[in-house]
């Protein structure tokens, strides 16, 4: 009995795992990661530091499976918009996802993976180079599928995939950062609008 009590000692319970990360992934994607504090965190997660620490690690490992998270669920469109048939459709996908996840009711504004370390110092350069990763794997997946465009005739011959794929990403990017200022949803679809109203640019 006594054995099974001490090893029940500091395990995180009680709480929903799921549930909690989902909360950190708010905080993280509305008060950046230097923002947000570790007891904003916790408090938002509804547990200690010590259980945090036991289910997640410390703030940083927190930060990047909250990231994972965040991948998963509100920029999972950019996943989904590669499997669309066309480049043009692909960058409509991409960049009208990016509107809708960055002005989605109940959601902070903006994206996670664009303002979650802006204004990190040397404390945040984990989390820094973790979101520089994050939205190149991006990038690389555009510029993938757009050389496949290319191959297949879908795009003029010649096409940079790398710079058409830059392009969408800094026009989604645009969008993100003008969203966390305030931008209108219908707004920012404007805009997502203009930049694939010549498509591909030449």
């Amino acid at each position: 009995m006594e054995t099974r009590q001490k090893a029940q000692i500091g395990r995180p319970r009680g709480f929903d795992a799921g549930e909690a990360l989902e909360r950190a992934m708010r905080v993280f994607w509305e008060q950046g990661y230097e923002g947000a504090s570790l007891t904003d965190l916790t408090k938002a997660m509804g547990i200690t530091r010590t259980s945090m620490y036991a289910a997640f690690g410390n703030k940083e490992d927190l930060f990047r499976k909250a990231l994972e998270r965040y991948t998963e669920g509100p920029a999972s469109y950019g996943a989904r918009a590669v499997r669309e048939p066309t480049a043009r459709q692909v960058a409509t996908a991409f960049l009208n996802g990016s509107v809708r996840a960055t002005t989605h009711p109940g959601c902070p504004a903006g994206c996670l993976g664009v303002q979650g370390s802006l204004a990190a110092g040397e404390p945040g350069r984990g989390a820094r180079d973790a979101l520089i990763t994050w939205r190149e794997e991006a990038t690389s997946l555009l510029r993938d599928r757009f050389q496949r465009a290319v191959d297949e005739g879908d795009l003029p011959p010649g096409t940079d995939a790398g710079l058409l794929a830059r392009y969408v990403m800094t026009v989604a990017n645009g969008i993100a950062v003008q969203a966390a200022g305030g931008a209108t949803r219908d707004d920012l679809q404007k805009v997502a609008d203009m930049a694939l109203r010549n498509w591909p640019p030449s």
